[in-house]
């Protein structure tokens, strides 16, 4: 491992812990409150109004955070057909092309919920629990932001990694 991989290592293990905890927390409110509508729907005739809209808010975020999840165990987006049809030397190359389109794609879909959520912030009205609708769609540039972070830093390190595998005259005989 690098050097570059060290010291990143720390900001991505807490930014993991954290996407893992806010993960679950959201996880067992959304079971908990979806118990809690069909027991009060079955036993009780009755439910509460708020529920329904807020477990298909959760369903969004939980659906974001698992596709965040994706990215921190690279299987977000991959390549595989190219472990079967290019020699395992090009790998690493790929590897790169890879983080440096994926690092692009989410630059340009964190840009694209950012004028979402301030066209939402302009123009929105509010929504469940009366609070503005920017407010329950901000998970869009979050996730798509730290995904982009994440490239990000694994292109960067992987890049200089690569660059400091190669021979001192730049030829490559791997």
């Amino acid at each position: 491992m690098s050097e570059n991989h060290h010291s990143t290592q720390p900001i991505l293990r807490q930014l993991e812990r954290g996407e893992d905890i806010l993960l679950c927390l959201l996880l067992t409110f959304m079971l908990s409150l979806a118990c809690v509508q069909i027991f009060m729907r079955t036993v009780l005739s009755s439910g509460l109004l708020w529920a329904e809209p807020l477990l298909r808010y959760l369903v969004l975020w939980c659906g974001l955070l698992g596709a965040l999840k994706a990215t921190e165990q690279r299987k977000h987006i991959a390549l595989d057909f190219s472990t079967y049809l290019l020699p395992e030397s090009a790998q690493p190359w790929i590897t790169l092309v890879t983080d440096l389109f994926c690092t692009i794609t989410t630059a340009g879909l964190s840009l694209a919920a950012w004028i979402f959520i301030k066209n939402e912030i302009e123009f929105g009205g509010t929504d469940l629990l009366s609070l503005p609708v920017w407010v329950w769609n901000i998970i869009f540039p979050i996730t798509f932001g730290l995904m982009t972070l994440r490239y990000g830093i694994r292109f960067i390190v992987d890049l200089f990694d690569r660059f400091r595998s190669l021979p001192p005259n730049g030829s490559q005989n791997q």
